[in-house]
């Protein structure tokens, strides 16, 4: 029995067998969760790619956000202090909820946490006003990328918003990129990274948005560390 298949309890396969070792390992969760750790894995631009998002949070009371997964680090608390009426969060790992729900328990304001997997979401369509992915596509492939595009439109209300921090485009010009060994050692760690950087976001959204009669009115870009990373908030009618 494969090692990876010890954490196939109720997460999607890719995340067993490609991610164990960094999200559903009580250890690794323990070891990832310290702010070095997540700056390192960014590169140095975690505290950056927050600061990029942030200003997109909502800021309307009546508002309901869905952070889509979980994540190490303080954006989740960071983004809860901005909404006193609370978010919800889905993630498929049960012990990532509840980091999630040990980090934020001092802030006060209401987490609901569901576990649920991105590619189907138990939500009703028009759900939320917001919803927030924080570095989640580039560890999906293809398929269950696209699957959860679709359920993002379907559970986003008109008038809504889409924060999306990720990998920029492909990064042909990044010397990450352009040295052999740096680029061989992303697409170990990340296998599904070099589909990412490769796959149109905007299109899809564009093509599950208009299933919905939806569309997107507006559309924000950021980028940082030399066009590596990127924030884009998108805005939908």
């Amino acid at each position: 029995m494969a090692l990876y298949q010890h954490f196939q309890d109720g997460v999607p396969w890719y995340l067993a067998r490609h991610y164990w070792w960094a999200y559903l390992w009580k250890r690794s969760i323990w070891f990832f969760d310290h702010q070095p750790i997540i700056n390192a894995i960014l590169f140095g631009h975690y505290r950056k790619l927050q600061a990029m998002t942030l200003p997109h949070v909502t800021t309307e009371p009546t508002h309901r956000v869905l952070q889509l997964t979980c994540v190490y680090g303080e954006l989740t608390g960071k983004l809860l202090q901005r909404l006193p009426q609370g978010m919800f969060i889905v993630d498929a790992c049960t012990a990532q909820m509840q980091l999630a729900q040990t980090r934020t328990a001092s802030i006060g304001h209401p987490l609901h946490c569901v576990r649920l997997n991105a590619e189907s979401l138990s939500f009703a369509d028009n759900s939320f006003d917001q919803i927030i992915v924080f570095f989640l596509f580039h560890e999906m492939p293809h398929d269950a990328r696209e699957r959860s595009i679709a359920e993002i439109a379907r559970v986003l209300r008109p008038g809504g918003s889409i924060i999306l921090s990720e990998y920029a485009p492909l990064p042909e010009q990044h010397l990450l990129y352009r040295f052999p060994l740096t680029r061989w050692i992303l697409g170990r760690l990340e296998p599904f990274l070099p589909d990412f950087w490769r796959h149109d976001i905007k299109v899809s959204f564009d093509e599950s948005l208009h299933i919905h009669g939806k569309s997107i009115a507006a559309e924000s870009r950021a980028y940082c560390f030399n066009s590596f990373y990127r924030v884009t908030s998108f805005q939908i009618k």
